[in-house]
């Protein structure tokens, strides 16, 4: 196993993406160019109490490799009794979120309420250091609670000399949420004022964001959550990029193969009926920017069988144009996703985040070009509150993000995302 990970330009991550970034996507994302990937977030007490569902976050196989397990937690003797069994078990990477700001999760003192506690914080970096080894474990984190209330800049030159690996920074507030553009200032701030890579988080939806945010900060690398949410093959353009050569285009023959792929790794390694409903919530993601992308994620949603996803998409994509999109074409649709938990934790009707690690909160933007009249099957309902949730409500460029739902169907203002 390497002693090291790859942290470079040419070398973009994956973000920690709670629902998402599951086994089989982490899989997708690699085959397209990711060089390190992260798990969803991990609650350590989830784990050291045997928290239904925790352990199956941490799912893996050899190719899944390397691999940063995301933990959660407040407490340096939670955090080291959760680490030991993980460390036995051959896991060797570890990222700490102190960057989530659901309710559920601040009120226990974890996440983004890390930042109005740095002594604490510290704390707990230093027990998950001296239990994983000096640069072995990263950090992830906001400019601070609130306007007026930054710790980014001693922050992580704290962590950095307590023998961080490296610091990922999201260059908003915990309280800001999505609003307005993520400080890309503060990324080469905090490249000049720390000796250990940083890692670059938020707005980046394209390759072309990625690229222009090395250019413009000198950040180690960039890690993608709601570009690689929204097209995968993000990574492979980074990397083109990076190296000179034209992005490699965009094209409905490239995105139903991507989608195919993507369904052979969900029926191989998701459990049961979850890979297709996880599907379900995928597949209007990549197709969002095409003609009849509406009509496709009402029809999707009541899908529940292989057969018949099959039968949507080769309905689907016999319409669609063979001519490429850009990716900045496509680019610009800033769905929202947690890398925490999503906005759905926050329902009274929901689960407890303990068991929020599988939920998933789909969300597809209302910017699909027009439909026309269907060309599914009649008598195919159209999406309920009852399933999993799928819904609508996008934006556009990088303004305030789209909600998350429940199980409810009813939307949530988005809360902690740091794409």
């Amino acid at each position: 196993m390497s002693e090291t990970l790859p942290i470079s330009p040419d070398a973009p991550w994956l973000a920690p993406l709670a629902g998402y970034s599951d086994l089989s996507f982490r899989l997708l994302c690699r085959e397209a160019g990711a060089a390190v990937c992260c798990t969803e977030m991990v609650s350590a007490k989830g784990l050291i109490y045997y928290s239904p569902g925790t352990r199956d976050l941490l799912a893996t196989t050899p190719e899944d490799a390397p691999l940063v397990v995301q933990l959660f937690g407040c407490d340096p003797d939670i955090m080291v009794r959760a680490m030991e069994p993980l460390l036995e078990q051959g896991f060797r990477w570890f990222d700490l979120n102190m960057g989530c700001s659901v309710p559920k999760v601040v009120k226990t003192g974890c996440g983004a309420a890390m930042l109005r506690d740095v002594p604490q914080a510290l704390a707990v970096a230093r027990a998950m250091l001296r239990t994983a080894g000096a640069g072995r474990v990263g950090f992830k984190f906001r400019l601070g609670w609130d306007v007026g209330q930054e710790v980014w800049a001693d922050l992580g030159r704290a962590l950095a000399d307590l023998g961080a690996g490296w610091v990922t920074l999201h260059p908003r507030y915990a309280r800001q949420g999505f609003s307005g553009e993520a400080r890309w200032s503060a990324l080469g701030e905090l490249v000049r004022a720390v000796s250990v890579p940083v890692i670059a988080s938020g707005d980046l939806f394209t390759a072309a964001d990625g690229v222009r945010c090395l250019r413009e900060t000198g950040v180690a690398s960039v890690m993608y959550a709601r570009g690689a949410l929204n097209d995968p093959g993000v990574f492979h353009a980074h990397r083109e990029r990076v190296a000179g050569r034209p992005d490699p285009g965009y094209t409905p023959q490239r995105l139903r193969a991507l989608i195919t792929r993507h369904a052979e790794l969900a029926r191989q390694y998701a459990p049961g009926r979850s890979a297709l409903l996880k599907m379900r919530t995928f597949v209007p993601r990549y197709v969002r920017h095409l003609p009849g992308a509406r009509a496709l994620r009402q029809h999707l949603a009541s899908c529940f069988e292989w057969e018949m996803l099959d039968e949507l998409l080769a309905t689907f994509f016999a319409d669609v144009p063979t001519c490429p999109v850009t990716p900045e074409g496509r680019g610009g649709n800033a769905d929202a996703m947690s890398e925490c938990v999503t906005g759905a934790a926050e329902h009274s009707g929901c689960r407890t985040h303990s068991d929020m690690s599988g939920h998933v909160a789909g969300s597809a933007s209302s910017e699909d070009p027009s439909d026309g009249p269907s060309r599914y099957p009649a008598g195919e309902s159209a999406m309920t509150s009852g399933e999993e949730s799928a819904t609508a409500a996008g934006t556009a460029g990088r303004g305030p993000e789209v909600s998350s739902t429940c199980c409810t169907g009813r939307a949530q203002q988005p809360t902690e995302s740091d794409a």
